[in-house]
């Protein structure tokens, strides 16, 4: 696949040894989707590495530069995939962050081209074995320190599956390994609430609010694969891919399509990004 990479600006740019994110996985990163040249939801995105910034005392590089670079990465693709990476930059060797720090900023695209039939594939999912961690001051945030998801996402080679469905140690359902999760239950859209661990993804917010657009009650809460087996459909989010159907979790349930999840996918299309 074809692709670019930016570091601090500089095409082709390497990466200090010393770089907090590469020593401590100290920093942030977001995903974007890019059609035609243009960042798909750019500001939701920067709004979150803002907050996530905010948190973990980083300085928040200016938007402005940020955009500049993903522009140039995606420039003359049709479909891309971008990754921002926001490290701390180099520092000493010891856990305490320096004073003043020099973050890096990682710009990574990659062409993707994806048919509409495989969009709309109903996937097939297993209930990964590996837990998620509970910490309140790192939930919510796209973080460096993925272990968990690498650990996950090795449990989905045999038997070959399209994601994997984790939970926290206290068994509550909170995402799949690299998107958000969502289930019908008799007409109404019920997903976990991100408060102790998992991401909040920036395509989740926008099916919550296309959701309240369509006269959809919405329920945020705590759920267990109880819950699961009695939903009525079920489907995955992130910012790439937007809305996936599920067709079939392992050893568990299996869909039918559902006609929520396709109004759904039917409003994304035409909502403003």
């Amino acid at each position: 696949m074809m692709g670019r990479k930016f570091v601090n600006g500089v095409e082709g740019g390497s990466v200090s040894v010393d770089d907090r994110g590469l020593q401590y996985g100290d920093g942030l990163f977001e995903t974007m989707g890019a059609t035609d040249g243009r960042v798909r939801r750019f500001q939701s995105h920067m709004a979150r590495l803002t907050e996530g910034c905010h948190r973990l005392g980083l300085p928040t590089p200016p938007v402005d530069l940020i955009e500049t670079d993903c522009l140039r990465a995606v420039e003359g693709f049709g479909a891309a995939v971008v990754k921002l990476t926001l490290t701390r930059g180099p520092g000493p060797r010891s856990y305490p962050p320096p004073a003043e720090p020099s973050p890096t900023r990682i710009i990574v695209s990659t062409a993707q081209q994806v048919s509409e039939s495989e969009a709309a594939r109903p996937l097939i999912v297993r209930v990964c074995e590996t837990r998620l961690g509970r910490n309140p001051r790192l939930a919510g945030m796209k973080h460096l320190n993925r272990l968990e998801q690498v650990l996950a996402g090795a449990e989905l080679r045999e038997p070959a599956v399209d994601e994997g469905l984790m939970r926290s140690t206290d068994d509550r359902i909170v995402c799949a390994t690299a998107a958000n999760v969502f289930l019908v239950r008799s007409g109404e859209l019920l997903t976990p609430q991100i408060s102790d661990c998992g991401v909040a993804g920036v395509m989740r917010e926008v099916v919550l609010r296309l959701a309240k657009s369509l006269g959809i009650h919405v329920e945020v809460g705590d759920y267990t694969l109880d819950d699961l087996v009695q939903a009525d459909e079920c489907f995955l989010t992130n910012a790439v891919r937007g809305i996936r159907p599920v067709g079939c979790i392992l050893g568990l349930k299996d869909f039918q399509p559902g006609e929520l999840t396709a109004r759904l996918r039917d409003a994304l299309e035409t909502a403003e990004e």
